[in-house]
């Protein structure tokens, strides 16, 4: 019974399922906020999450093998705040959203949001400010003593070249950024994406002026930049983390989260590139010499994917924010967007078809 129960969980934690089944959960979690927010069903949850927690830590009470690659990753000091951080997300994620829940609520009744009822009270720098801020820097100092004193600081060896660690892992903050390496050339993952990222972040209050949200928590009114902004921090950088630190064994191979890592395992990836698919596999050709023409159709796919699909979102369902936000305003957003959607759209493709690239031209460092 266990070991079909871990068998399970290994097989909703391949990232081809977990990729798109968070996107999914992310989707239904916003769109039924009203139900599972509640404080009943909201603890249930949580308490079936940390006995999920403790199932996965317990191999010592008949759970079946393999949980001891769990429990040895979850245990390092250097990925303690990992699972910390795991936990936290999931309370402060509930209450963000459950307020926005009570604020819509009161606003379809023609009442204020609770935000503008507090402002009516006047709280004082000294002594309320101060002492709230003296007693939270008490209470931190006390857990990063306590911190300091159980968990050893992770200083291994000087680093030696003729014993590299397997899998060397960058630390749990870059594991996000390193799992993007394994899919993009280094100068898309390391400077292209982080650099639209902060020029995305940079934009957005000159993009979205809308003033509905400032100072008070909504869903209804704010619910397409609620998402994108959860899109981008929960799956593509939290589930980046969770994916780099418990799924990503030896040899970087992905292993499911109650799998035990065998240092044996090779996995083939057999790369191919969309000039290979279109002249090989569909036309039965040899791919052409020129380089141009060889990855012509890798270019167009590029560029409708930047040119033609926002116009078609412009004339279908972004008619009402194309007005709103005028040519120029909803060009950079829904190209910024479609930038971000790309990253999981091309490692799903590595994931299912081995896709390597989409334009390969090592001679121009042009690799997409």
């Amino acid at each position: 019974m266990l070991e079909t129960i871990d068998g399970i969980f290994n097989f909703l934690t391949r990232p081809e399922i977990v990729f798109p089944g968070a996107f999914v959960l992310l989707y239904l979690s916003l769109r039924y906020a009203r139900v599972w927010t509640r404080p009943p069903i909201a603890l249930g949850i949580g308490v079936f999450l940390a006995a999920l927690f403790v199932y996965s830590c317990a191999p010592g009470v008949g759970i079946a093998e393999g949980h001891e690659q769990f429990v040895e990753s979850a245990a390092k000091a250097d990925n303690v705040p990992i699972t910390m951080m795991l936990g936290l997300l999931y309370f402060f994620f509930w209450l963000s959203l459950r307020k926005a829940v009570v604020n819509d609520e009161r606003i379809e009744k023609g009442l204020p949001p609770v935000e503008a009822d507090e402002k009516s009270r006047k709280v004082l720098v000294w002594p309320d400010l101060v002492y709230t801020e003296l007693i939270a820097m008490v209470g931190v100092t006390v857990v990063l003593i306590v911190w300091a004193l159980l968990l050893p600081a992770p200083i291994e060896e000087p680093a030696n070249p003729g014993r590299t660690p397997n899998p060397a892992k960058a630390p749990w903050y870059f594991l996000g950024l390193q799992e993007m390496l394994v899919y993009f050339d280094p100068w898309l993952a390391g400077i292209l994406i982080p650099a639209l990222i902060m020029v995305g972040l940079i934009c957005i209050p000159y993009i979205d002026r809308n003033p509905k949200g400032n100072g008070y928590y909504t869903l209804k009114e704010r619910y397409g930049a609620i998402f994108v902004f959860l899109f981008g921090f929960l799956v593509l950088w939290v589930l980046q983390v969770f994916i780099g630190t418990f799924l990503r064994g030896y040899g970087w191979n992905f292993f499911g989260v109650y799998e035990k890592w065998d240092v044996n395992k090779v996995e083939p990836l057999l790369n191919i590139d969309v000039s290979e698919i279109f002249y090989v596999k569909m036309l039965g050709m040899y791919e052409p010499e020129n380089t141009l023409v060889r990855e012509l159709p890798g270019i167009l796919l590029v560029l409708g994917y930047m040119t033609v699909l926002p116009v078609l979102f412009a004339v279908t369902k972004g008619k009402k924010l194309f007005r709103e936000l005028g040519a120029v305003r909803f060009g950079i957003m829904v190209n910024l967007g479609l930038i971000m959607l790309a990253v999981p759209i091309k490692m799903v493709l590595r994931w299912l078809f081995n896709l390597k690239y989409i334009v390969n031209i090592p001679e121009w460092q042009l690799n997409i």
